[in-house]
């Protein structure tokens, strides 16, 4: 199980960037493996006998090292990025479509440079972008942006 201190400093991370409070992941155990962190339910395991487990896998990849970085995973952002009230953008079909095409898309936002949650306009989020300079790139996998536009 992740040290407090790392704990902490994620999930402010999250509230800071995204309003996402701590507090929604209260009944979540975090567990680092190499350069990631998976999430899991603390009702599945008990958090005395968990914490002398060796994970080799376990929950949902809830955050990957990136450099000197912690990025929020794509999973992540689209089971929890609905509670956030920050750093979101929400986009429409035809920004999708430039996404998908591999573009990036030029944006005025009060907000520094960083990871912010992009969201079809029926409100379903997609995952992350990246915000640098006025323009997002998108950092959700091709296949499901493809997948999205189909849905759409």
């Amino acid at each position: 199980m992740e040290e407090e201190s790392e704990r902490r400093r994620i999930f402010s991370y999250l509230e800071d960037r995204f309003g996402i409070s701590e507090k929604v992941f209260d009944n979540y155990l975090l567990f680092k493996r190499k350069g990631s962190w998976q999430l899991i339910n603390n009702g599945v395991l008990q958090a005395e006998s968990a914490s002398q487990l060796k994970v080799s896998k376990v929950g949902l990849r809830a955050f990957q090292k990136i450099g000197k970085f912690v990025k929020p995973t794509t999973r992540l952002m689209q089971v929890f990025g609905t509670a956030a009230t920050k750093a979101r953008v929400e986009i429409d079909d035809e920004q999708l479509t430039r996404l998908v095409a591999g573009e990036e898309l030029s944006m005025d936002m009060d907000l520094d440079t960083g990871y912010v949650i992009l969201v079809q306009s029926n409100k379903r989020v997609l995952g992350l972008g990246f915000l640098i300079n006025g323009k997002i790139r998108s950092q959700i996998p091709k296949k499901e942006l493809r997948q999205a536009m189909l849905e759409y």
